[in-house]
């Protein structure tokens, strides 16, 4: 049955209250959820910063004490980062956190090579000007950080450099790629920066000779460039080649 407002002054209550008490939205991550990803992205930045470095042994109730957490979200933790090939689980043992291998860093390398030089031939003369401003705030951190040897820093920027290129390009695909490879990539950046200093400076200067080409719009000029640039990473680990 359909019920009428008896008088005037109650329909405009009702319409009032209406526009004044829109149904609740339920929109803060549970505390569950949000400790999770808390203990995944700090076990990932330790790992990546070498503070839990390559080999490190750990039980998960030592974990926790570290991160000043309960066991259950460490746990979702380390499931997460086993799949991301950053930790292992060892019978008896506990956590280990995985050594990258030569055939690791090698793979990796071969990978980007088939993939940056490409990006860069597409990317010749087309950057908008919001994406080398994005490029010049990069290398001007970098060439900062040159300077003061702040690893974990210098780890980011000179990843965060091809992550961008990348993106520019628009390329789904290649996103996915360069996604899957970003902690290798970070932790290969790392491990090259801490056996062989003398890549920061050279690494910058190979990053700005790219970003050059790109702007005066040699395609090839830049991808000659990033291939150089890979290579010379990949010579520290397997000279011969």
């Amino acid at each position: 049955m359909i019920r009428f407002a008896s008088r005037p002054e109650e329909s405009e209550d009702m319409l009032q209250t209406t526009i004044e008490s829109p149904p609740s939205v339920i929109s803060a991550t549970p505390p569950r959820v949000a400790l999770k990803q808390q203990a995944y992205e700090e076990l990932k930045r330790l790992i990546l910063s070498d503070e839990l470095a390559a080999g490190t042994v750990q039980s998960v109730r030592q974990l926790a004490t570290r991160l000043n957490m309960s066991k259950t979200p460490v746990h979702s933790a380390i499931e997460r980062l086993e799949a991301d090939g950053l930790v292992s689980l060892a019978p008896q043992q506990g956590v280990v956190v995985r050594e990258l291998s030569v055939e690791d860093i090698v793979n990796h390398y071969e990978i980007r090579q088939a993939l940056e030089p490409f990006v860069m031939r597409r990317l010749a003369g087309r950057l908008t000007t919001e994406q080398i401003q994005l490029l010049e705030n990069n290398l001007a951190e970098h060439q900062q950080l040159s300077h003061v040897g702040q690893a974990a820093d210098l780890m980011r920027v000179d990843a965060e450099f091809h992550q961008l290129l990348c993106g520019f390009l628009g390329n789904e695909e290649i996103m996915q790629v360069m996604q899957r490879l970003r902690d290798k990539v970070q932790r290969v950046i790392f491990r090259v920066t801490h056996q062989f200093p003398e890549r920061v400076s050279e690494s910058y200067k190979e990053h700005k000779a790219i970003f050059d080409a790109l702007v005066s719009g040699d395609g090839e000029r830049a991808a000659e460039w990033a291939k150089e640039h890979l290579e010379q990473g990949l010579r520290r680990f397997w000279p011969s080649r």
